[in-house]
């Protein structure tokens, strides 16, 4: 690969700051949660979407509501109920009395950053609806494809799948999220500065007087993708991803590992993080770094083994300690 000019590596550096400028901006309305403001990030630069897991009271609709309002972009919200319909999402034909023919409506759907709220309270039904508009960027009514706008991002949140009233995500929408980020509880003193802030009179439903502003638009984040496609990748760790997803397929504690996509999901996320710790090449770390959030929700445990406290987790873990890293 050639050495980049003067004028490209400067174009990446700036990207580099607008995104990382990105992250100060969530931080003002969220604290903590710095792996998860990072996977929103890579997502961004991989065009890929997000699963935002945890107990309901953690931040995770406003972590993306955060994200919205430091992105000059367009954005929509859909509270993901079980009575929603699939047209409520994509749109639909509506007959118009005056010119007596149907026109297409379009739905919440067609937005650059389409934020899914709490998307496994809804029957599979409807949130497969999002699968084409995930896959494909467009979407199909009445036999016509629509293309959705550029870029287009959907983060979903979920609260853990014991809780009541929620349906389990099926497999195949699974396997389009590029990451599935856990939402942990805070530390006790980001719990104590969480706290804090409301005293002071923080309003989580006035991000603008929290002093979110857009930091980033669609101008710094093409920069940005551009500079993480000439990231480079050797044949190394090429094969290092195969190898460990390959791995997941033969371990005896799961039913399903990781597909095809699911190895270009890894090293697509792994040169996202390598451009942004400011490399322009991958090293094996980058690849561990993004293991976890990109193959947990890809793998099915067994039921004998999830009855023994087995998690997705803890089998990326041991596979990552016994893959041969290469030099």
């Amino acid at each position: 690969m050639s050495a980049p000019t003067p004028e490209t590596a400067e174009s990446s550096d700036r990207a580099r700051a607008s995104l990382e400028a990105l992250r100060t901006e969530i931080a003002k309305a969220v604290v903590g949660q710095d792996p998860a403001v990072t996977g929103l990030v890579v997502a961004l630069l991989c065009r890929g979407h997000v699963l935002l897991e945890g107990v309901p009271g953690v931040a995770k609709t406003l972590l993306v509501r955060a994200l919205a309002a430091s992105l000059e972009l367009d954005t929509k919200r859909v509270q993901f109920t079980p009575d929603l319909m699939p047209s409520d999402v994509t749109g639909s034909l509506v007959y118009d009395s005056h010119t007596s023919e149907f026109s297409f409506q379009p739905g919440p759907v067609f937005t650059n950053l389409l934020l899914a709220d709490e998307i496994n309270r809804t029957p599979p039904k409807t949130q497969s609806s999002l699968l084409e508009a995930m896959e494909e960027r467009q979407v199909t009514v009445d036999g016509t494809p629509r293309l959705l706008p550029d870029p287009f991002l959907v983060a979903a949140t979920q609260n853990p799948v014991e809780y009541e009233g929620t349906y389990p995500l099926p497999e195949a929408q699974l396997d389009r999220f590029l990451l599935k980020l856990t939402v942990p509880l805070p530390s006790r003193e980001d719990e104590i500065n969480v706290l804090t802030r409301h005293a002071e009179g923080f309003n989580p439903r006035d991000l603008e007087a929290a002093g979110v502003r857009p930091v980033a638009g669609p101008a710094e984040l093409e920069a940005a993708r551009l500079a993480v496609a000439k990231t480079s990748v050797s044949a190394e760790i090429a094969a290092y991803v195969v190898d460990i997803c390959r791995a997941t397929r033969e371990s005896p504690s799961l039913t399903l590992g990781a597909s095809p996509r699911g190895a270009t999901a890894l090293l697509s996320t792994a040169r996202a993080w390598a451009w942004l710790t400011g490399r322009d090449y991958v090293i094996p770390d980058d690849v561990k770094a993004l293991a976890l959030p990109t193959l947990r929700h890809r793998l099915q445990l067994r039921p004998e083994a999830e009855m023994e406290g087995v998690t997705a987790d803890s089998v990326i873990t041991a596979i990552l300690a016994h893959v041969p890293v290469p030099r």
